[in-house]
Parts: structure tokens; sequence; C-alpha cells
């Protein structure tokens, strides 16, 4: 009997400790395949020299660094987290960097994982961890991520963090306001989990879960921001009465890289600047977005809130590059939980995050961009494309579900 039970026990490790191995060797087969690359991790090395800026009292707005002169464009509060990585020399900081971020790749699935199935056994829940980051390390987004040393992967764990706490968990929400105080576009799940609550609780006249949460990552925002302005007062001032609006810092809008409304309209009118028509169609888009996860959240159908609301802050951003869409991840798996038949819908929303495209046309300098085809354009707008024709689907499919009730 007992050998009987040791070897159904064993039997059922297998699967997972093949999954592991896979997602092991899938990401030394990454590092490797990184490294013949050579990758230049400029963004880390921007972060690097905007912690030194702080150690340094130097002006943070003033700031250039590498050989491409990128300035700082995050809040100040960013800048006081960069500050650990100038003690350590510039390699170990770049094998720290990359070896976190792997880490923050299975931290991702497996919240993402939580967030579609929040019911899935422990055991189940990380073997499904392994074989999905075993191949979403390789996608477009987490691939350039990697590359540059960037911190997309860390923003959005933080948010799904807060996002998949238990009901009534007290932290719930510290991981978006920090996530906002660092990089802004967060904010919007803030809107999110205000309305949603609001609405809840006129329906049910009680204090609720998304209120809670709204008012923790608020209240963490908040204290951020202010502890920033008491340690760099000069910066704080200088960001949130000035550099805020100066959108033409972080790059030029017609960039294929750009993957946001306003840079799908500079390509498309061959101009840097699409002015109010981006405006305009981020506001429509954004709003009837905004509307779809507020009553996916009413419903209770939280995975998809939340995917929504991440998207669309990607595609209204005034800059959004390829590698902020880390959130396709937990699209992905949104998709192959939600949709039947699912490989009609996953394969091709799949490809378009995996194929680099957006890298296919003319990206040098001198600006290409501004002067793309017909065909080039669609490469170029891979992802807010894919986006929209995912909305408009799932639109199309609510109505029908309607008028069929």
């Amino acid at each position: 009997m007992t050998v009987t039970v040791l070897a159904r026990a064993r039997a059922r490790q297998w699967p997972l400790a093949t999954a592991a191995a896979v997602c092991l060797l899938s990401f030394i087969a990454f590092w490797v395949a990184q490294r013949l690359a050579h990758v230049n991790m400029l963004d880390v090395m921007v972060y690097r020299a905007e912690g030194e800026t702080v150690r340094a009292g130097g002006d943070l707005y003033a700031m250039r660094a590498t050989s491409a002169n990128l300035a700082m464009t995050y809040p100040p509060f960013a800048g006081l987290l960069f500050v650990p990585l100038t003690l350590v020399g510039v390699p170990l900081m770049r094998t720290l960097a990359t070896a976190g971020n792997l880490l923050l790749v299975i931290a991702l699935v497996q919240l993402s994982l939580q967030l579609v199935r929040p019911a899935l056994p422990r055991e189940e829940l990380w073997r499904r961890t392994f074989w999905v980051a075993a191949v979403v390390i390789w996608c477009e987004p987490v691939w350039t991520t990697l590359r540059y040393g960037q911190i997309n992967l860390l923003i959005a764990v933080a948010v799904l963090w807060d996002l998949t706490r238990r009901t009534g968990h007290r932290w719930a929400g510290v991981g978006i306001g920090l996530a906002t105080a660092v990089k802004l576009t967060p904010g919007l799940f803030v809107v999110l989990l205000l309305a949603a609550g609001l609405l809840i609780l006129r329906r049910d006249k009680g204090w609720n879960q998304w209120l809670r949460t709204a008012a923790t990552a608020t209240a963490t925002f908040l204290a951020a921001t202010l502890l920033s302005a008491l340690v760099l007062p000069y910066d704080s001032r200088r960001f949130w009465t000035g550099t805020l609006f100066e959108s033409g810092r972080v790059g030029f809008a017609e960039e294929t890289a750009n993957q946001s409304l306003r840079g799908v309209l500079a390509r498309l009118m061959h101009t840097d600047d699409p002015g109010m028509w981006w405006a305009v169609t981020a506001a429509v888009l954004g709003g009837a977005a905004l509307v779809l996860a507020i009553r996916a959240a009413l419903r209770g159908d939280k995975a998809l809130a939340v995917v929504v609301c991440a998207v669309t802050a990607l595609m209204i951003s005034p800059i959004s590059w390829s590698h902020h869409w880390v959130w396709c991840v937990p699209l992905l798996l949104l998709i192959a939980d939600r949709v039947k038949p699912v490989w009609p819908v996953l394969l091709p929303v799949a490809l378009a995050f995996a194929s680099f495209a957006l890298w296919w046309v003319p990206h040098d300098p001198g600006r290409p961009e501004l002067d793309q085809n017909a065909g080039q354009m669609v490469l170029s707008a891979i992802y807010p494309l894919t986006v929209t024709a995912l909305f408009v689907g799932y639109g199309i499919r609510r109505w029908r579900r309607s008028r069929t009730a």
C-alpha cells in the first residue's frame, strides 16, 4: 500500500517537475539569446543615471543619459526608487535586472492565472505557470522589456497583486498606488475601482472591496508623491507644473514602437502631432472601453474588467512603447479561458504579440515612419488593431446575446 501511494505521489509530481524544467531551459535559452544579441539594457542605464542624479542632488529633469541622450520622464518618486541601482557595479546591476525580470515573468503569469482562474489548485497553478512562462518569455513585449531592462513587469505585477488579493485584504491597493506614483498610467485602475465601487455601493448599500482598494491606492499614491516633494521639492514642482505635459520628452509620437492610438494616428496622418484627432479618438474609445470594464466589474467578472482597463490605458496613453504591452499575458490567458472555440481567436492574437511584426517596417534614424504606406501602417499598428478587433468582436457578441435573451 505504501509503495502504491508513493508511486502515485511521484506520478503527480512529474508533470510539475517537467514544467519547471522546461521553463528553466526556456529561460536559459532566452538569456543566451539576449547575450548573443548584445542587448544594451539602455533603460536600466537611464534608471541608474537618475538614481545617481538624486544622490548627487542634481536636476532630475535636466539630466541626459546614455549615448541616446535620454531624459527622465517618470515622476520624482521613481528617481528615489532607482537610487539602489547605484550601489552595485554596472555588470552586476544588469545581471540582477535580468534575473529579477525573469522572476517577474513567473509572477506575472501566476497572478494572471489567479485573476482568470482564482480556484485553481496550488499544484495545477504552478504547473500552468511554468508552461505559460516558458512560452510568453519569447513574445515581443516581454523580450523587449528584458532587452532594455524596463520596469513594465514590475508595474504589472504590483497592480495584479492588488487585484488578486482576498476580499478584505488590508494591503490591497498599495501596489496600484506605488505603481501610479512611479508611472502615471496605472492610475486608470483607480478610476475603474472608484467607479465600480460607487455603483456597487449604490446597488448593495454597503462599503465594498472596490472602494476599499481605491481608497488605499489613492492614499498610497499621495503619500509617495508627498514623500517625493519633501525629499525632492524642486524636481517635484518642476514635474507637476511643467514636465508632466511635455510628451515630446518621451519620444516622437510616430515611432513604430509607439503602440498607442496617438502613434497610429501620427503615422496615418504623416505628422508628429495628431492633435485633437487623437484627443477625440482616445476619449471616445477610452470612455467606451471603461464602460465595458465597469459593467464587467458589476457582473463580478473581475478578470475581464482588469484586462480591459489595462489595454485601454495603453491605447489612450500619449506614448505606449511596445514593451509596455506585457499586459498581453493576462489578455491571452483570458482569451484561452473564455473564448470557445478558442484557437480561431487565440492563435492570431498570440501571433500578433509574438511576431515582432511592428519591427518589419523601416524604423531607422531619419523618422521614416512619417512616410509609411498602407501595409506598413497596418504592421506598425498591430497591437492597437488587435485589441480594437477584440473589443469590437466582444461588443457584437454581447449585442447578439442581448437580442436573443
